[in-house]
């Protein structure tokens, strides 16, 4: 992604069928292609005619967009927020012939001990956060500035960055994200995320 204005599509870091049989081809094909190219399209759209904010990062947009003119604050908010989340989404997947831990280790799986007592605790509560989120949304699992694990969940766009939070993973709970494979079946597709959860990643976004 490139680190302000013009904005790209971040390419997938595998192909479209490298998460098969747990989520489907034709599933991340849309969601990549349609879905968050749409996001970081007109979140071009929205700065085009705004230089003076095209220098700013996709996190600066986030974090700070009260600062931003009001016309543009709504459409800057849902259309960074959507790039933000789903590149972190894609970037925390990888394809299951590829995942070395079905667990995290290092300073991630500490942290989780000590913070929610046991993995099994946290994988629970994580998937009891996503499953509950009312429409729209994302379950996250996210630090503090202490080092400390939080599980939250956002709706629509909403990055808890902007609640001082730094994202580790993130799991997508908008209906495009598992409809065409799991139809209604929420839990399902939950089931099948965590065994495409790239631990390794989870981990350098925790110490970084």
């Amino acid at each position: 992604m490139n680190e302000h204005y013009p904005f790209q599509l971040a390419p997938l870091p595998y192909a479209y069928d490298a998460l098969e049989p747990y989520i489907d081809t034709l599933t991340v094909s849309i969601h990549h292609d349609k879905h968050q190219a749409t996001y970081v399209k007109n979140l071009n759209k929205a700065l085009e005619n705004y230089p003076a904010y095209q220098c700013w990062s996709l996190e600066q947009l986030i974090c700070d967009c009260p600062q931003l003119p009001c016309d543009i604050q709504t459409a800057v908010q849902r259309n960074a927020g959507g790039v933000y989340t789903h590149e972190l989404y894609f970037d925390g997947m990888t394809a299951p012939c590829m995942k070395k831990d079905a667990r995290p280790t290092g300073r991630l799986s500490e942290a989780i001990n000590r913070c929610f007592n046991s993995f099994e605790a946290f994988q629970t509560l994580m998937t009891q956060t996503a499953l509950e989120q009312f429409g729209s949304g994302w379950a996250w699992l996210a630090s503090d500035s202490c080092g400390n694990l939080h599980v939250l969940s956002t709706s629509n766009q909403d990055v808890p960055l902007c609640k001082g939070l730094r994202p580790i993973i993130v799991v997508d709970v908008w209906e495009h994200a598992y409809y065409l494979k799991y139809k209604n079946m929420r839990a399902d597709y939950l089931a099948a995320w965590w065994n495409l959860v790239d631990w390794e990643f989870a981990e350098e976004s925790f110490v970084q």
